[in-house]
């Protein structure tokens, strides 16, 4: 007996229902919040039925961390490019830090509908939680490269110094989803010194 033929066009359908709907939820998130914003309105806006939304999604915050799983992807994949950097610490760092900064100020929306969701939902709790795990290893790996080769002084464990450092972006980047009132460079600049000064021990080039 043959195996059944798999429905490829039904595949792909669904595929681009389900795109619809974050596609649809990204534009809303744009101009509401997480909130304001119901499922009949995401649902109108894609072009699907409601049925079709929780054919795909349980409700609004799983939607929001199918959205950030995209973006920790991407990030990540960055993260691990910087990591594996050669040439100065100060250039990897700016690289590093700019580029975070950068992606999540373009998408404050979705990162403020994720602080929304974070305590509501174990989805979006987890992306937060994958999303910090995803750099600490890696930068705890560099950071013991660098007390190998005598660039960067003994000090605490490099992964309680990863982990404490990567929480420090994560509240700026918190900070600016919110719209607080400092400069955007200004906290660019203030993070990468605090980096290297408490990997290296000074601002070192």
């Amino acid at each position: 007996m043959s195996e059944p033929v798999p429905d490829r066009a039904g595949t792909d359908r669904g595929d681009r229902s389900r795109q619809r709907l974050l596609a649809a939820l990204d534009d809303l998130l744009r101009d509401g919040s997480l909130e304001s914003i119901n499922i009949a309105e995401i649902s109108e806006r894609a072009g699907v039925t409601r049925s079709a939304f929780y054919f795909y999604f349980a409700g609004k915050a799983d939607a929001v961390a199918a959205l950030s799983a995209q973006m920790n992807d991407e990030a990540a994949g960055a993260a691990r490019d910087v990591f594996e950097m050669h040439g100065p610490p100060r250039a990897r760092f700016e690289t590093l830090i700019r580029g975070l900064v950068a992606a999540w100020s373009d998408h404050r929306y979705l990162y403020r509908a994720m602080l929304d969701a974070r305590y509501s939902n174990a989805t979006v709790h987890e992306q937060f939680e994958t999303g910090r795990r995803a750099f600490i290893r890696p930068l705890a790996v560099m950071i013991d490269a660098e007390r190998a080769a005598g660039t960067a002084p003994d000090g605490p464990d490099s992964t309680a110094l990863a982990t404490v450092l990567l929480e420090l972006n994560d509240r700026s980047i918190e900070s600016i989803a919110r719209d607080d009132d400092l400069d955007l460079e200004q906290r660019i600049t203030t993070l990468v010194t605090i980096w290297l000064r408490a990997i290296y021990g000074t601002e070192t080039e």
